[in-house]
């Protein structure tokens, strides 16, 4: 979607002001939120790509208003009760208001599925349309929806650096329509045709982008 989460290219936000040995949590609540969201999640009732979603689908204002964790708290809080998971009700009252079956999944198990992860890989119904070399431009378009095309690439030319195989597509996984499978590319693009004349004239940057973003270039 076209939101608060995609900052590349824009100005006046500052400089990054990186902390030195910056630790992985600030606070314990950080750590309750980054934990319980991963528990959640091993139900299978949403996909990564509806997390994300759910995170990001805010007004820009809250967006950037919100720390780190703050909007994981908020994603998890939607998917929650969209999912059926917990009713609107409890969460306001902040326990649960009725009884239900025991939906906890084991520490051991838990471990092993954070451990083993889960691939997005998967088999191709087709062919890639597009090889090593191709010249590809970026489909300029606006979507409601969750994409993983950012804006400063969109309308923009560049080279297939490289074939990824296929892969769950997010904007259909994101809206709960199914995993799609789609190729993944690697484009490089000329990083003056990205920012223009200021750039450095060597540099280079690499997007990975699904073919659905994409179209040949004249």
């Amino acid at each position: 979607m076209n939101g608060g989460q995609d900052l590349g290219g824009i100005q006046g936000l500052e400089a990054i002001a990186p902390e030195r040995d910056e630790p992985v949590f600030h606070a314990g609540w950080e750590r309750r939120a980054f934990a319980i969201t991963l528990a959640a999640g091993l139900h299978g009732r949403w996909s990564i790509d509806q997390a994300r979603y759910a995170r990001e689908d805010r007004h820009p204002a809250e967006y950037l208003r919100a720390s780190y964790y703050e909007l994981w708290q908020l994603g998890l809080e939607r998917l929650a009760v969209e999912s059926g998971l917990v009713g609107a009700d409890e969460l306001a009252a902040g326990h649960a208001l009725r009884p239900g079956e025991a939906r906890a999944v084991a520490p051991a198990e838990a471990a092993k599925r954070l451990e083993r992860g889960g691939s997005t890989e998967r088999e191709l119904a087709a062919a890639p349309r597009f090889a090593i070399g191709d010249r590809v431009r970026v489909r300029d378009t606006l979507t409601a929806g969750h994409t993983r095309a950012p804006r400063y690439c969109r309308g923009r030319v560049g080279r297939v650096h490289a074939q990824h195989g296929g892969h769950v597509f997010p904007d259909s996984s994101a809206a709960g329509a199914g995993e799609n499978p789609q190729p993944l590319y690697a484009v490089r693009f000329a990083a003056r045709d990205l920012w223009g004349a200021g750039a450095g004239p060597k540099d280079s940057v690499f997007v990975d982008l699904w073919e659905p973003y994409l179209e040949p270039a004249a």
